[in-house]
């Protein structure tokens, strides 16, 4: 850990300052992209409309033989685009696979001024944080980076949920954390093979009826611990929470319960891998209309914060002055990128 006073220190001559505070910067959905499909890449300049962050994936679901050709997919899509507000984002490969040097390396020295946050998989400790850090500050001064690359860690091993908190604040390039359902099943020794999601075994049953009636059930969410965990460890720290993916494409409505579940507790947005999940993303991780409204009327009877007023018979205090402030920041962010939003929440 590094003394306060160096904290903010550049690790590297010449490398850009880190950053005080992370940019503003609206993340609902972070949409990934295979770069080594040609026709998925032609597609980037439309989605670069319709999505907060586009991702270059180099790691899981590419196959290993077109790892190199995902690489350099992804530098060709980082120079033929502009993104403006949307954010560019790549995932490199794990840190003990034989990929990742070069996705680090090249793509620092092709498009490092475009690239906004790079993604490490399978994070286990603020060791692979700050080898990352390190090696990032290195290659920004080498190739003259003018603004610090920032840095998304995965959650995705029970080591990793072990030391969230050592993660969350291993370094002044941390962006935020991502939930990692399917890695982290497997090495928590999980019996599922779902992508996230509730699973129907993991349930609440009703007390016997005297009558003999048949017991309710509710499916229960085996990620709400972790997700919560997760989302202390990064508001401590200043940096975002986000949910994961979601693998089941053709159930739209309980990828939808289990982004709202995250939303709820506190994520900033999730991961869209199939196009039919950016709207849902959309929706959820933008605030409701009268909620935002209800939030506005706490803040406008309460302006300096303090006190207590009676809002249709509800009682308002600090504490859910504090609450509607979140809503209604929120809904400025959104409102600045998205005018259906801004009409929306009259703002």
């Amino acid at each position: 850990m590094k003394l306060p006073r160096q904290f903010f220190r550049p690790l590297a001559i010449g490398a850009p300052t880190p950053y005080r505070e992370l940019p503003v910067r609206l993340e609902r959905m972070i949409h990934f992209v295979p770069p080594q499909n040609e026709k998925m890449r032609s597609k980037v300049p439309d989605l670069i409309n319709q999505v907060d962050v586009v991702l270059g994936n180099l790691e899981d679901a590419i196959p290993a033989d077109a790892k190199e050709a995902a690489r350099a997919g992804f530098i060709k899509m980082a120079q033929e685009n502009e993104f403006g507000s949307t954010g560019l984002w790549t995932r490199v490969n794990c840190l003990n696979s034989p990929w990742v040097l070069d996705d680090i390396t090249e793509i620092v020295a092709n498009v490092g001024d475009k690239l906004d946050v790079m993604m490490l998989p399978k994070v286990e400790g603020p060791w692979d944080i700050h080898y990352l850090d390190q090696l990032l500050a290195q290659l920004e001064a080498r190739h003259n980076v003018k603004k610090p690359i920032l840095i998304h860690a995965i959650l995705e091993t029970a080591e990793g949920v072990n030391n969230v908190e050592a993660i969350a604040s291993a370094s002044p390039r941390m962006h935020g954390m991502s939930l990692g359902p399917a890695d982290l099943a497997a090495s928590r020794g999980m019996k599922t093979t779902r992508v996230g999601g509730g699973h129907p075994d993991y349930k609440v049953l009703s007390d016997p009826d005297a009558g003999g009636a048949p017991r309710q059930i509710a499916q229960q969410d085996p990620w709400h611990y972790t997700i919560a965990r997760m989302v202390d460890a990064c508001q401590a720290n200043g940096i975002k929470a986000f949910y994961g993916p979601f693998g089941d494409f053709s159930d739209a409505e309980a990828c939808e319960a289990q982004f709202r579940n995250a939303f709820l507790l506190g994520c900033a947005g999730a991961w869209s891998l199939h196009p039919s999940q950016i709207a849902i993303a959309k929706n959820v991780f933008s605030p409701d209309k009268d909620e935002v409204a209800f939030a506005k009327r706490i803040l406008e009877a309460m302006p300096d914060g303090t006190g207590a007023v009676l809002l249709d018979g509800k009682m308002q205090d600090d504490a859910t002055w504090k609450q509607a402030k979140v809503i209604v920041d929120l809904a400025k962010i959104v409102a600045s990128k998205d005018s259906d939003y801004a009409a929306l929440y009259g703002l």
